[in-house]
């Protein structure tokens, strides 16, 4: 990738991309408090003036005096405090009479401009202040109070007296000018705060895009550790860590099939090529071709039940196999089950009981129950010698069934009895020459019980017999079709 490329891509990264919102929102945000500040600082200053303005209204009431239609100040003049009051008072002020014949008037004012007797007898007509904003000659404004002022001939005058806002629109100005002068520092400080809050809240992504790169079919047992802050981004790293964990799931199941499929068929393929291969260079008449044949398709019907069975463990494990558990009595089943068995039984000269209540409600997936249930039987009238006895047994304690199978057979090694749900595991029997299975059912038979939320449980000691106790939910969570995944 050439640096021009690269110049372009950067501003579409997602730091910069926040970094440069959080700048923006910033900015709005210090430009709105700037100017809220400054319309409340001035409406305060303005205020300020408004109380003197009062004050001195009221204060000029006590010096004016009215003789002969001229405007005389009374004070002391030997007192300099009311000489200082007098001097603010007549800096900018306006007296005339009802008719607007001007008695008094300060320079200050007449740059202002002098009132017409319009104007005069307007403000007059209603007994309230009258507030207004004038600018002089030179810009400066100023703010005038006026109103109706009566003297003790019970006569009407009209006042009018001012205040700069010179010094108020100065420190505005300034305050104005600093503030937005120093907002570009405050700016750049707040960019910076915010490439780092957005770098530092933004790793938990960059580490999981880095370990997203790095995993490989021999690393999928990369996790990324939680951060402990139990916010929107730890939620995605335990997403993140929880498809890890399916993917390895898969994964290894893949590898567990693949590796099932090139052990479990090379003998049956190995057997059906060396059938042929006899039969091919040695075999001279048809009863010698015949026989061949059969061995051929009794290995050939082997090799299909181990991929049917493959297959459907496979899609169990996996989630692809649905369960549609309803509500059903499990004694029915059984009994069908145990009387398939009777025949078997009785060849091995074997004593095959049940012991079923009369009625056994539970919420079941009866294809799969039945699966079970004929595994774990089977397996029992398989492994049991002459003279022994299989006893099933079903009871309900009122939340869960247990599905009971025991038997006097030969009985499970202790060191055997961890892995007797792994697929093809097979425990090394005493008989040379035991009846071969294809080493899936207790596969199943774990996987069934945990798809239904259930527990399978084994006891067994050698040369006394074992016995397998499969403990399912009446119940089972969730309604309609349900989906199951995880390996027995």
């Amino acid at each position: 990738m050439s640096i021009w490329q690269r110049l372009w891509q950067y501003p579409r990264r997602l730091r910069v991309r926040l970094t440069f919102a959080y700048l923006i929102l910033f900015s709005a945000f210090l430009t709105l408090i700037g100017f809220v500040f400054r319309e409340v600082l001035r409406n305060n200053m303005e205020a300020t003036v408004r109380e003197v303005l009062e004050e001195e209204w009221g204060a000029a009431k006590g010096y004016i005096q009215i003789e002969k239609g001229r405007l005389i100040w009374f004070y002391d003049k030997d007192d300099p405090d009311e000489a200082l009051i007098l001097e603010r008072l007549r800096h900018v002020y306006l007296l005339t009479n009802a008719q607007g014949r001007v008695l008094g008037l300060s320079t200050v004012y007449r740059s202002l401009g002098i009132d017409t007797p319009a104007e005069i007898r307007k403000a007059m007509l209603p007994n309230a202040p009258k507030w207004s904003i004038r600018k002089s000659e030179d810009g400066v404004p100023f703010m005038i109070r006026s109103g109706v002022l009566v003297d003790d001939g019970k006569r009407d005058f009209y006042l009018a007296i001012g205040r700069s806002l010179g010094e108020n629109h100065k420190t505005l100005d300034d305050f104005t000018r600093n503030y937005f002068t120093a907002m570009p520092l405050f700016l750049l400080l707040s960019m910076l705060a915010g490439w780092l809050l957005t770098g530092r809240a933004l790793k938990p992504v960059n580490d999981l895009a880095g370990t997203a790169q790095r995993i490989s079919g021999a690393s999928l047992d990369v996790r990324i550790p939680q951060r402990g802050a139990n916010d929107e981004l730890d939620r995605l790293v335990d997403a993140f860590n929880r498809m890890m964990e399916r993917l390895e799931s898969s994964f290894a199941q893949i590898r567990q099939f693949s590796t099932d499929v090139s052990h479990e068929l090379r003998t049956p393929v190995t057997a059906i090529r060396g059938q042929l291969e006899v039969a091919l260079f040695t075999a001279q008449t048809p009863e010698q071709y015949r026989e061949a044949m059969i061995n051929s398709m009794q290995d050939v019907e082997r090799l299909s039940a181990i991929i049917k069975s493959l297959l459907l463990l496979s899609q169990a494990e996996s989630g692809q196999l649905t369960l549609q558990p309803m509500a059903q009595d499990l004694c029915a089943p059984l009994i069908d089950i145990v009387e398939q068995f009777q025949i078997p039984a009785e060849d091995g000269e074997l004593q095959l009981n049940a012991e079923l209540p009369v009625e056994c409600i539970a919420e079941v997936d009866h294809i799969q129950f039945e699966r079970l249930a004929a595994n774990l039987i089977g397996n029992a009238v398989k492994y049991t010698p002459p003279g022994g006895r299989v006893d099933v047994r079903l009871t309900d304690d009122g939340s869960h069934v247990l599905f009971e199978v025991a038997d006097t057979g030969q009985g499970i090694p202790d060191s055997a009895l961890p892995y007797i749900f792994d697929r093809f595991y097979r425990v090394q029997p005493n008989d040379p020459s035991p009846e071969k299975g294809l080493g899936l059912g207790l596969s199943f038979v774990a996987w069934i019980a945990k798809a239904h939320h259930g527990t399978v449980h084994v006891e067994s000691q050698v040369g006394k017999g074992t016995t397998f106790v499969v403990t399912l939910p009446k119940t089972q969570a969730g309604d309609g079709h349900k989906e199951v995944d995880g390996a027995a």
